[in-house]
């Protein structure tokens, strides 16, 4: 057991969730939980303090099932971190290139590295996360079954590397939130910052385009917008927004006026630091 404040991630150790929370929050206890939902839960109940949960990847694009958990949830985003991939093609001694029959991994891993199996002609396995698809292989300790994961879950398993950085395009990146219970806002002369919304639009024709209309207008930039369906006449969105500012930023907060008059319903997730790393990696926004 451990004195130090907890933070959960979704996977078990050697998990690039796992390195996320070493990287980002190294005075915190990594704690994994075999879902998302479950991590989620753990933060809520106050048995782990933050968690550290993957929304998306530079290759593999959004993970699936968090954006239908965070309007569930009455936790707040106060933060975000990228963590760098670097995949590792794992198997137990003796296996071979040759010999591997099956590959598994989690689905985000297995779509950052399609041209592998092209190559190979081994079969993909869908697991829960990386590194329990390496101790997977470790366990089974079979020629024909290798594993996808980071070179950490590599030493922690005792398993070979048979090809490094095997995903498709080098850079690949996944970028994590940081949740907690309570809100924590920056200083808005603190440096920049990202808000995250989720919203429905009344149903009028032109209410997203009217109700995104203040953003363009006061120059806010929108860097992320998605939209999921929540009923089953599948006539109502739901919005998943992220844009540059602090709502205490006078244009910022014109553009929430307007978003508000078209909306049905309105929740911020939270308001936190803009990430250094999109600044070195302007693409991202």
């Amino acid at each position: 057991m451990t004195d130090r404040p907890r933070i959960a991630f979704q996977g078990v150790p050697g998990a690039y969730s796992h390195m996320a929370c070493t990287a980002a929050r190294p005075d915190m206890a990594p704690i994994g939980f075999d879902t998302f939902a479950e991590a989620l839960a753990a933060v809520e109940s106050g048995d782990c303090e933050l968690g550290m949960i993957a929304i998306e990847n530079s290759l593999g694009g959004r993970v699936a099932d968090i954006h239908h958990l965070l309007p569930g949830s009455n936790l707040h985003i106060i933060d975000e971190h990228f963590q760098p991939v670097r995949h590792q093609l794992l198997a137990p001694k003796g296996a071979t290139l040759d010999s591997l029959k099956t590959i598994a991994s989690h689905e985000q891993g297995l779509a950052q590295c399609r041209a592998l199996f092209r190559e190979l002609g081994a079969e993909p396995l869908d697991f829960g996360d990386t590194a329990g698809a390496a101790r997977e292989a470790a366990e089974r300790n079979d020629p024909t079954f290798g594993a996808i994961a980071s070179e950490l879950a590599a030493e922690i398993y005792g398993l070979e590397i048979l090809r490094s950085r095997i995903e498709d395009k080098l850079g690949n990146t996944t970028r994590f939130i940081i949740m907690s219970r309570s809100s924590r806002e920056p200083d808005p002369l603190a440096g920049p910052a990202m808000t995250s919304i989720l919203f429905q639009t009344r149903s009028i024709p032109g209410a997203l385009y009217k109700a995104l209309g203040g953003f363009a207008t006061n120059g806010v930039n929108i860097v992320k917008l998605e939209s999921y369906i929540t009923d089953q006449s599948f006539n109502v969105a739901q919005f998943y927004a992220e844009f540059e500012g602090h709502p205490s930023d006078p244009a910022v907060a014109n553009a929430f006026d307007e978003l508000q008059f078209f909306c049905t319903t309105l929740r911020r997730l939270g308001t936190y630091p803009r990430s250094p790393w999109r600044d070195t990696n302007p693409a991202a926004g």
